[in-house]
């Protein structure tokens, strides 16, 4: 259950966070799923639902999944144009004014001092062991998107953001599903992108070993 801050409800209208899990088919993540079982094995969180504003912990090159950490993606660049059909489900987690501020402040925080974090890969072994792993300064992806949370006085769990995965935000009832499918098919996502999208002979190709 959402904890909502006293009086909050009346205080400050009702607004949104979002977060986005995905399933890029990359080695790492192939690997992740046939010990999860899961569909997606990535989470990013999101200030708006045409996903302009989105933040995780990642590859921050996308040919490189060792250089990772803080990262802010861009839906038609980086990992996703790398992985054009990555598949997707979009949630929605309704919060506070108030509540999304501290979310958005936490994320700040993180954005300006991203040279001091580092990828909590480690972390990602002792989550799928249901061992609690929490360095300073250092996330996996989801453990981020928890922390994130957490920062905005919203209680989801009772356990550490380290042993949070993504599907554990799929499952979550106060969380709900608003869109689930092929990542550039989602509507929101500028229309003139996805036509240039289409014309790439990467996702052609893409799409044609699909």
């Amino acid at each position: 259950m959402v904890t909502v801050e006293k009086n909050s409800l009346t205080q400050n209208p009702e607004e949104s966070i979002y977060i986005l899990l995905t399933d890029t088919g990359t080695l790492f993540t192939r690997m992740i799923k046939a010990f999860t079982g899961a569909p997606y094995n990535h989470a990013s969180i999101a200030l708006d639902e045409r996903l302009e504003q989105l933040y995780s912990f990642g590859r921050k090159r996308p040919n490189n999944p060792l250089a990772a950490g803080f990262v802010r993606e861009y839906v038609e660049d980086g990992v996703y144009r790398k992985f054009p059909n990555t598949s997707c489900a979009l949630l929605r987690l309704r919060v506070t004014k108030r509540q999304r501020e501290r979310v958005i402040g936490f994320i700040r925080d993180v954005e300006r001092n991203k040279e001091n974090y580092r990828y909590n890969l480690l972390g990602v072994l002792s989550v799928l062991l249901n061992i609690d792993y929490r360095p300073e300064q250092a996330y996996f992806c989801s453990q981020f998107v928890a922390e994130a949370i957490n920062g905005g006085g919203v209680s989801l769990w009772n356990r550490p953001s380290a042993r949070v995965t993504p599907n554990d935000f799929r499952v979550h009832p106060s969380i709900e599903t608003i869109y689930e499918g092929p990542l550039y098919a989602y509507p929101p996502l500028n229309i003139n992108f996805r036509r240039t999208l289409a014309a790439s002979p990467i996702v052609a190709l893409a799409r044609k070993r699909a």
